[in-house]
């Protein structure tokens, strides 16, 4: 029998979560307009969405019926953006773009999520360079 994984290679859950169903001043305002209704639609598209984020990889997953599941190692990121809009920190809600060397998925987007986006990013960066680490993986810049 093959020993115990030991419990500094397990993964550690940073964030899971889906987009929020009212992310910024512009959605609330539609779903006034059309009295609620167009909640109905952007609840299905929420639904199909998720995100999970690891301490090695992220993880997104699309589609109600049929999925589409999309993986990124973290030690695969090269670049973070985190984007705050007017509306949608009002409503509590932000963007992280990861920006990856990944040649089928160069750039992954987490859109719209209902957390602390500025925590969010920090924690991935962070577990980014424990993974680089770990790995013995460096990363070089030509420019």
């Amino acid at each position: 029998m093959s020993a115990p994984v030991a419990a500094e290679s397990e993964e550690a859950l940073l964030f899971q979560g889906r987009p929020a169903l009212v992310p910024d001043l512009g959605h609330l305002l539609l779903a006034v307009v059309t009295v609620g209704l167009w909640l109905v639609v952007r609840f299905f598209q929420v639904r199909g969405q998720s995100y999970r984020v690891t301490s090695r990889r992220v993880v997104l997953e699309a589609g109600l019926l049929s999925k589409k599941l999309e993986q990124v190692d973290l030690y695969r990121i090269t670049d973070y953006q985190v984007e705050l809009p007017l509306g949608q920190r009002l409503l509590g809600t932000g963007n992280l773009i990861l920006l990856t060397v990944d040649k089928t998925n160069p750039r992954v987007e987490l859109r719209q999520v209902k957390t602390d986006v500025r925590a969010l990013y920090e924690s991935v960066r962070a577990a980014t360079e424990a993974d680089r680490a770990r790995r013995g993986v460096r990363m070089v810049d030509y420019e």
